[in-house]
């Protein structure tokens, strides 16, 4: 059994907060050192338990990862076509990024590989991602008529080119496929719906390779080898940022400092978002961060008001939903969201874990095909609720729980996925953590 915390509600939050690296970001700087001819320095790399996961799998792969006392890892590759064929089935955890991407990244080398996850992984759609692969000449076959893992990867005899309109907007399925595309024989081509997140791109560009851009449209051609940074410090997570954000929002006469948030415009549709609610966010120090720009964030206390979430920006926001149906419950009038059906296929379908959750602690929400409508300026009361397993929502729990009549969270202890400290940074800004019980 995982582990029960109870949260109060609490006075205002006060102080300021260093977010945790980029998961994404984490994820991708271990892939692509891994592939280089000399020595990657990673700082504010995410030590959590997906970027764990890639880590270990790379490190079947021979790759060396060594970390220092400070938490910097040192990522030494033995040069683009320098992976060696594991030993032993690749573990992806519970990381759909992690098996998403490597499933890409293996089906180019010339050996053999089995890759797979915990249950709830195994559950998650792989034939978005073998689809294209399996076009551009990949051996991939895998459970249920390659609909999930385990994935069984066998040597291509030859990688082609392809070009490809996404069905969805994904950035692991696209990343998979661009990931391949540098061994392959030809150029590939990506067309997209609506633009995903662009860390991959970004990434590829901060290792020497060349990526051409023409509207939402994805030009790659193959190469033979990266040139690697010395050194990539990871922009902080504004999926994780954005707990805070909401927090801050809707607990009155509340400020918090945010430093080091990484404000990618493909990342960036919370903060819109918020702003049409009526959010009080100021950002600052904008900076770069390698190719990712990054700010810091002021949020004070505001009151916010319902809005309408179009699809078009669900691909900039898709992550964040869960705090998002938060923030909503609080705000005046009524908040519709939609094309968001991606959340009925993540860690668990989360447009019915929200639903069901929330309406515990006596939030009106309707679910729909794609989507939410939650009736706001409600007055949340206590409950026990269950975090499904799913880091996101035990986080977004927490923050409906400090801000009403406190909850007592089943299973929170899944934050180690992508927030480790998330609690202790709560009981540092507020006296709202009364305890755990295992």
């Amino acid at each position: 059994m995982g582990q029960n915390i109870q949260i109060q509600p609490t006075g205002n939050l006060t102080g300021s907060v260093n977010i945790p690296g980029d998961k994404s970001i984490s994820h991708r700087s271990i892939m692509l050192a891994g592939l280089a001819n000399t020595p990657v320095k990673v700082t504010n790399f995410l030590h959590a338990a997906d970027c764990w996961s890639t880590i270990n799998c790379m490190r079947a792969l021979g790759v060396s990862v060594d970390q220092d006392k400070e938490g910097a890892l040192t990522v030494t590759g033995n040069g683009f076509y320098g992976l060696r064929e594991p030993k032993n089935i690749l573990d992806a955890g519970n990381s759909g990024t992690t098996i998403r991407l490597l499933t890409g990244l293996l089906g180019a080398q010339p050996f053999f590989s089995i890759i797979t996850g915990d249950a709830s992984l195994r559950k998650r759609p792989m034939a978005r991602v073998i689809t294209p692969l399996i076009q551009m000449g990949l051996h991939i076959v895998g459970r249920e008529q390659s609909r999930y893992a385990p994935l069984a990867i066998h040597a291509a005899e030859q990688i082609r080119g392809i070009e490809y309109d996404m069905p969805v907007a994904s950035a692991q399925v696209k990343s998979a496929i661009l990931l391949a595309a540098l061994y392959a024989s030809s150029p590939t081509v990506l067309h997209e719906t609506m633009p995903s997140r662009d860390h991959t791109e970004r990434m590829f560009e901060t290792f020497g390779i060349p990526v051409k851009r023409v509207g939402n449209s994805i030009i790659l051609e193959p190469v033979k080898q990266l040139q690697a940074p010395e050194h990539i410090n990871v922009p902080g997570d504004i999926s994780s940022a954005a707990f805070w954000l909401i927090a801050a929002s809707i607990i009155p006469n509340s400020q918090l400092v945010l430093h080091n948030v990484g404000i990618n415009p493909t990342r960036t549709g919370i903060l819109d978002i918020l702003q049409q609610m009526g959010a009080d966010i100021t950002v600052t120090n904008e900076r770069w961060s390698g190719r990712e720009p990054v700010a810091d964030l002021v949020v004070r206390s505001a009151k916010l008001k319902g809005v309408t979430v179009e699809a078009e920006i669900i691909p900039r926001l898709i992550d964040e939903i869960p705090i998002l149906a938060v923030a909503a419950s609080f705000a005046q009038g009524q908040t519709i969201i939609k094309g968001a059906e991606e959340l009925r296929v993540k860690e668990t379908d989360r447009l019915k874990a929200i639903s069901l959750e929330l309406g515990k602690m006596g939030a009106r929400i309707t679910e729909t095909a794609d989507g939410l409508i939650i009736d706001g300026s409600q007055s949340l009361h206590a409950a026990l609720c269950h975090s499904h397993d799913d880091h996101r929502m035990a986080m977004a729990l927490a923050i409906a729980g400090l801000a009403a009549r406190g909850v007592e969270i089943e299973e929170a202890d899944c934050v180690k996925i992508s927030y480790p400290d998330f609690f202790a940074v709560l009981a540092d800004l507020s006296s709202g953590l009364t305890g755990g019980k295992q």
